[in-house]
């Protein structure tokens, strides 16, 4: 789970690093008054989204009176941001950030993410921040610097001096990175956070070190022993497919094929849309039912599919272990009739029950398609789709 920009740096200040002044703004009208509360010359007005890129993309803007501030907070809000992160229909604008400008001497890259081939958290940090991590990689990697952190130890001091002074510090700043590594650490740590990121964290004029952005990204699997950070969750910012899909504990994910799959197992899903892109079509979603799929189950996968209206069939593919085929086939024939489908509907069964889950399939008079492999299920599918193009 993501959260804002302003959020996440709620959170590390409560841990220890240095934050520039700000305030949240959800009208014009009240980002005018934050940068009037905040005092000064300069304000920073930053659209609020899940989404880096914000500055290229026109969401960041450098203003020098109330009037500006306010005239271009006016032009983001029910504004669709599109960045390079971003699909192509952007993410919508309700809240922005202001802040105090800083005087920016030198901008750093930090970040903590989790190194799976190590099983470690492992920092990312660079002296030349700023820009996005994967230009950087590209255009100067020898300056990304890297260490992972052993858990049953944590962030030693030692090794937060040594990155600092790789970063090339002075040694008044040695101390303040010393202090914010060990914070982003903790924060990473308690929080059950995966991704923990400050770019840039910026040396002032006088030698300081702030974080100027933020971003910071959770275990979803950890959220029922986080109340606190579940709250901060923003739909608004989310597919809402994938939400209201997440709601029922199921797994979903859109694509932009027009082949609706409905499959149990992350494993056997990944499968499928590749068998499907092996006969010629274009997956839709990927959707995990995960075991013990009860009928009302079922129902709830077909209206989230549905849900995609570029949907022109569906394919239902389950391999029952924990599941049962029958389960299945009652919960399609009942999705049939309540949802009212007049699409093309692929069956492939296998597994636990199955003779009973193609008996009801084939007693219920509707006209499904059914295939016994998986080659087969998906040369079916992309042959009803092309029907329908006829």
């Amino acid at each position: 789970m993501d959260i804002h920009e302003y959020q996440a740096k709620e959170i590390l200040a409560r841990f220890g690093v240095p934050v520039p002044r700000g305030g949240l703004a959800y009208s014009p009208e009240q980002a005018g008054y934050r940068a009037r509360e905040l005092g000064g010359s300069a304000w920073v007005v930053k659209a609020q989204i899940h989404s880096g890129g914000r500055g290229a993309a026109g969401g960041v803007k450098l203003c020098r009176s109330e009037d500006e501030v306010r005239e271009f907070a006016s032009t983001l809000f029910g504004r669709q941001l599109v960045t390079k992160q971003t699909d192509a229909n952007g993410k919508g604008v309700y809240r922005v950030w202001v802040e105090g400008a800083s005087d920016i001497a030198q901008e750093l890259y930090l970040g903590f993410v989790l190194d799976r081939t190590s099983e470690r958290i492992m920092i990312v940090a660079s002296a030349h921040g700023g820009m996005e991590i994967e230009d950087l990689a590209a255009t100067d990697p020898a300056s990304l610097q890297r260490m992972t952190i052993d858990p049953a130890v944590g962030l030693s001091e030692f090794q937060a001096r040594e990155l600092a002074f790789a970063l090339g510090l002075k040694a008044g700043q040695v101390a303040q990175m010393v202090t914010i590594l060990r914070a982003c650490y903790r924060a990473y740590r308690d929080l059950d956070a995966t991704m923990v990121e400050i770019n840039p964290l910026v040396i002032t004029g006088t030698g300081e070190l702030v974080a100027l952005d933020a971003k910071m990204s959770f275990d979803t699997n950890a959220l029922f022993r986080r109340p606190e950070i579940h709250e901060l969750r923003d739909r608004s910012q989310e597919d809402p497919r994938e939400s209201t899909a997440g709601d029922y504990g199921l797994a979903y994910v859109g694509l932009e094929g027009d082949i609706g799959c409905i499959i149990n197992g992350a494993g056997l899903a990944m499968a499928t849309m590749d068998m499907i892109k092996l006969a010629g079509g274009e997956p839709a979603n990927f959707l995990d039912i995960g075991g013990g799929a009860s009928p009302e189950r079922v129902v709830r996968a077909f209206r989230t599919v549905l849900a995609d209206r570029n949907v022109a069939v569906i394919l239902v593919n389950i391999f029952a272990g924990i599941n049962r085929c029958d389960w299945v086939a009652e919960g399609v024939v009942q999705a049939y009739r309540e949802v009212g489908l007049t699409l093309p509907v692929v069956v492939r069964l296998a597994g636990t029950n199955v003779e009973e889950g193609k008996r009801i399939l084939e007693g219920s008079g509707l006209p499904l398609i059914t295939a016994d492999t998986l080659a087969e299920a998906a040369d079916k599918a992309v042959a009803a789709r092309a029907k329908l193009a006829a």
